[in-house]
């Protein structure tokens, strides 16, 4: 079993926040990588909800803040949905998946988890104007 480190950065790579996760495979996809961070993300702000979100992707009825989203409503979110949402803003480029020192293009990518023990992300912003 892996202890993994989830570390959010900002593109020159300086570190903003992170958190480990004990006892994952040692062999795991990307895609199950997203979906842990977001299940343990949402587990951490359903056993206290309050008026901040602090994930990977915005909720639903929720407004982007610096560092996090804010809420309309302290409510229990559900992970799968916040999940979903997380891998269809890495199809469309909501951020950047770094293991190690590559970047993860498909989230099938399996990934060797006693080799690689910090995962990266990245958020970017799209950029306003034409």
């Amino acid at each position: 079993m892996a202890l993994v480190t989830f570390r959010d950065e900002t593109a020159t790579g300086r570190a903003l926040e992170e958190f480990s996760l004990p006892d994952l495979p040692e062999r795991i996809s990307a895609r199950e990588l997203v979906r842990l961070r977001v299940r343990e993300e949402v587990a951490r702000y359903n056993a206290a909800p309050s008026h901040h979100f602090r994930g990977l992707v915005k909720p639903s009825d929720a407004e982007a803040e610096l560092n996090g989203y804010r809420m309309r409503t302290a409510r229990k979110l559900d992970w799968e949905k916040q999940a979903d949402a997380a891998e269809t803003a890495f199809a469309r480029n909501g951020f950047l998946l770094l293991i190690g020192d590559r970047q993860i293009e498909d989230l099938n990518t399996q990934i060797d988890l006693t080799v690689d023990q910090v995962v990266s992300f990245v958020k970017l912003v799209p950029l306003v104007g034409g």
